[in-house]
């Protein structure tokens, strides 16, 4: 049997795009193994959990996640996490048949014959401003060297790979696009009966637009808030803007908008999977002004859910929508205003979009992306 190795250290953070992919496919493979390949997981440990999205912790999953949130609570440990995360692997013996890697940068301390990498996208290189800076350094100082011990690399979109190509002058037959997916049991159409108890539970207004991912500068919200604040008093008082996710960083400027325009803007923070879920599913609207993507996850899961999205016409994002959705400039303040008092003004719009919206999100879906990751291990172990 093949022993697999899975870095999962992703899953000890709060789920955001990168974590969701880790965990989705990771939990797809472990089912798809079967006697071939014996998985374990890295979390700074090797462990055969697989930690993450679970409602209730095992107690080990407890006992590493109160480990992370003292290191956070000390800045001088949180800056050297990373660096203390990959040192701790030095002191296992273990080799493995395969090293997978869904966070972009190899492990150097892992023992295996075959290493494969995720890169989701080049915005730590294109706009380092948006990061923080200890990730900047940490990229600049290992992922160049260190993406270069892999000797297959999976991204999520052809406009990735071609950033690859371009970029590292890395071959596309080492390279697989392998589109992410929805979760199609959770991300759904509900009935009316079960909304309404997350409709309570929130406090959320009869029609409202709708915001998901970190508040952070790519996701470009000062345009968007900018752009909502401009719409009619009147208009505002019809449509309060929801936004929601884990508070990232650099947005201090943003909060200070929100609670500026605390009449017409809440946002809620990090839900339940199931509550965002309902929360697309009673969204008049989904908007999603992102200045770049590599794959975009949040308009797919609003989609599925059939929420008519406006969504930013960049990188990845036209690639992964297709014709389901309205598009905008992402710098342009006026337009994304205009767009919004369109849709919302515009009842047989929204419902086609809803539609297609619905139609699109089918075509992608986890159980196909873990498949697809699974051809590539096959082929990767047999060179």
């Amino acid at each position: 049997m093949k022993k697999v190795l899975i870095d999962a250290f992703s899953l000890l953070s709060p789920i955001t795009g990168i974590g969701r992919y880790t965990y989705e496919v990771s939990e797809r493979l472990q089912k798809l193994s079967g006697d071939r390949y014996d998985i374990f997981f890295n979390y700074g440990l090797h462990k055969k959990e697989l930690y993450g999205v679970l409602q209730k912790q095992t107690k080990s999953e407890h006992r590493v996640k109160k480990l992370q949130l003292f290191i956070k609570k000390f800045p001088l440990l949180k800056r050297a996490s990373r660096e203390l995360y990959v040192f701790f692997t030095k002191f296992y013996k273990v080799e493995y048949d395969l090293y997978f890697q869904p966070n972009f940068i190899p492990n150097p301390n892992i023992k295996a014959k075959k290493v494969i990498s995720t890169i989701h996208d080049f915005s730590f290189m294109l706009q380092p401003h948006w990061h923080k800076k200890e990730l900047i350094n940490y990229y600049n100082k290992n992922f160049f060297k260190l993406i270069k011990k892999a000797d297959h690399i999976i991204t999520g979109s052809n406009f990735t790979k071609q950033e690859i190509i371009s970029y590292l002058q890395i071959p596309q037959e080492s390279i697989s696009t392998i589109y992410h997916g929805v979760n199609h049991e959770l991300y759904k159409p509900y009935p009316q009966d079960e909304l309404k108890k997350t409709k309570i539970k929130l406090d959320l207004p009869k029609q409202f637009l709708l915001f998901v991912g970190s508040i952070e500068p790519r996701k470009n919200l000062l345009v968007l808030l900018e752009a909502y604040d401009l719409l009619p008093k009147e208009k505002k008082e019809e449509l309060p803007l929801i936004l929601v996710g884990f508070k990232g960083w650099q947005n201090k400027e943003v909060m200070k908008k929100i609670e500026k325009n605390k009449e017409h803007i809440r946002y809620l923070g990090y839900l339940l999977d199931i509550e965002l879920a309902h929360l697309y599913n009673l969204a008049t609207i989904f908007i999603y002004p992102s200045l770049y993507e590599g794959f975009g996850l949040p308009p797919l899961e609003a989609m599925a859910c059939g929420a008519p999205a406006i969504v930013s016409r960049v990188a990845s994002l036209p690639e992964v929508c297709g014709d389901a959705v309205l598009y905008i400039d992402p710098a342009n303040i006026q337009e994304i205003r205009d767009k919004i008092l369109t849709l919302l003004n515009d009842n047989k719009s929204r419902e086609e979009l809803s539609q297609k919206g619905k139609s699109q999100a089918a075509l992608f879906s986890w159980d196909k992306s873990a498949l697809e990751h699974l051809k590539v291990l096959k082929k990767v172990l047999a060179k």
